[in-house]
């Protein structure tokens, strides 16, 4: 156990508004066969792979779908709230889910990310371990997932074949989100895509007790299959619309006001690239790092490997998409790497850095030309990576259509949606200025 003390705080509810001084409690293997671990929602599609990957290695994950405005409302009872909204949410949705009633304090833990660079998302942590000292529930482990070793009393325990199963997870993951992005718009029966996709994850889970990477291909081509197989009206193209921006606010339906479904039921196809886009930006950053500064010396070669073993396995996907000629192929990493190079150096890493811009430029390459960029209201990182580089972009591609969605605990989702609302109807004239030619 460490012990740490919180000052007081004058924005606490007022009968917690004291000096807390509390021991917190480690989590480690030995708890997994009796403790439930919450994640908090961000990826739908992909962290419904999390519970039977963890299972496997003895880990019982349960990811949260608690949504609502009760859950801004114990972000902002337990965050301040000029803190990261990221933080507030999924602060906010921890302590909603264990006020239910539905678990058992004793035996619960909770997981959370940490940047470990220079962003407020470094602090989660703290920022968890307050919340739930407030409810009076320090007891509760807290684990953090982060790269940097942050945490290094409270983790679990990654054997390989434990990563193995996390990266094809993620990896069959952004197939299936990728494919159901350029199905779900054109489903002639609604539901029938998400159907299919809940379909096809539960018979992928079973594979992965028998090391699913291992069929990858198969599995791809069977995906494939499944989404050409579901009844569609392509009798007209929808137009395009790209989502980029901070990591959480780009995915979680929670953050982001469920941005995907407003596009899809607004008349448009929206279009994202894989989270494993941005692991191999954290990778190739530690390969800059050695470029730059002669950091990570003795790792270089170690992640130069991890970069061309990750592209290799989205390549595995990519070439069978172009291969069967159905559906649009993802964008090659390296290009996102080259197209980001021409307008911001890869030097500029807080946040979503350069990998923002890259996938900017990537989509407005690939015939993506109206591109929504979703971040926190105050992340100074993605206004300086995404705004600031708006004027730059729109210099060389004076087509582009970008826009900037800020989201915070006081922001309206009508204002949010008037703003979104406008620049699909400047997509749309574009659209029909190009057929009228």
């Amino acid at each position: 156990k460490n012990s740490f003390a919180f000052v007081e705080r004058g924005d606490w509810p007022t009968e917690r508004s004291i000096k807390l001084s509390l021991e917190y409690t480690l989590f480690n293997s030995d708890m997994k066969k009796d403790y439930t671990i919450l994640v908090p929602s961000m990826l739908p599609i992909h962290f419904r792979l999390l519970t039977p990957v963890f299972a496997k290695s003895g880990y019982k994950l349960e990811v949260l779908t608690n949504e609502g405005e009760q859950v801004r409302e114990e972000g902002l009872a337990h965050v301040h709230n000029d803190t990261c909204y990221p933080a507030l949410l999924v602060i906010g949705q921890m302590i909603d889910a264990l006020k239910s009633g539905k678990y058992d304090i004793d035996h619960v833990a909770c997981a959370i990310t940490q940047t470990a660079g220079g962003c407020r998302a470094s602090n989660y942590l703290s920022l968890l371990r307050k919340a739930l000292a407030m409810e009076g529930w320090q007891r509760i482990p807290c684990l953090s997932a982060n790269a940097n070793g942050l945490e290094k009393g409270s983790s679990v325990e990654f054997t390989m074949p434990l990563i193995l199963r996390i990266l094809y997870g993620a990896l069959y993951g952004d197939a299936l989100m990728w494919l159901s992005n350029q199905v779900k718009p054109y489903e002639l029966e609604k539901g029938a895509t998400d159907k299919a996709v809940n379909q096809f994850i539960d018979e992928l889970i079973p594979m992965f007790e028998h090391g699913a990477y291992k069929q990858s291909k198969r599995i791809y081509k069977k995906m494939l299959e499944i989404f050409k197989t579901i009844p569609q009206d392509r009798s007209q193209i929808k137009i395009r619309i790209g989502i980029v921006g901070e990591i959480y606010m780009k995915y979680s339906p929670l953050g982001n006001q469920h941005l995907e479904d407003y596009l899809i039921e607004e008349g448009f196809e929206p279009v994202l690239s894989g989270v494993m886009d941005f692991a191999l930006y954290c990778v190739e950053n530690s390969i800059i790092d050695y470029e730059y500064y002669h950091m990570h010396e003795k790792n270089h070669y170690i992640y130069n490997i991890v970069k061309d073993v990750i592209m290799r396995m989205q390549k595995t996907f990519r070439d069978i998409v172009k291969k069967d000629g159905t559906f649009i192929a993802p964008d090659d990493f390296s290009e996102v790497i080259d197209n980001g190079k021409a307008f911001i150096d890869p030097g500029v890493k807080m946040g979503e850095g350069w990998l923002l811009t890259g996938e900017v430029v990537s989509h407005i390459k690939s015939g993506v030309t109206n591109v929504i960029s979703a971040q926190p209201f105050g992340c100074l990182p993605n206004h300086i990576v995404a705004k600031g580089m708006v004027r730059k972009i729109k210099d060389e591609y004076p087509k582009a259509n970008i826009v900037a969605i800020d989201y915070d605990p006081s922001a309206s989702k009508v204002n949010q949606e008037n703003r979104i609302r406008l620049m699909l109807a400047n997509a749309k004239l574009s659209e029909e200025m190009k057929a009228s030619i």
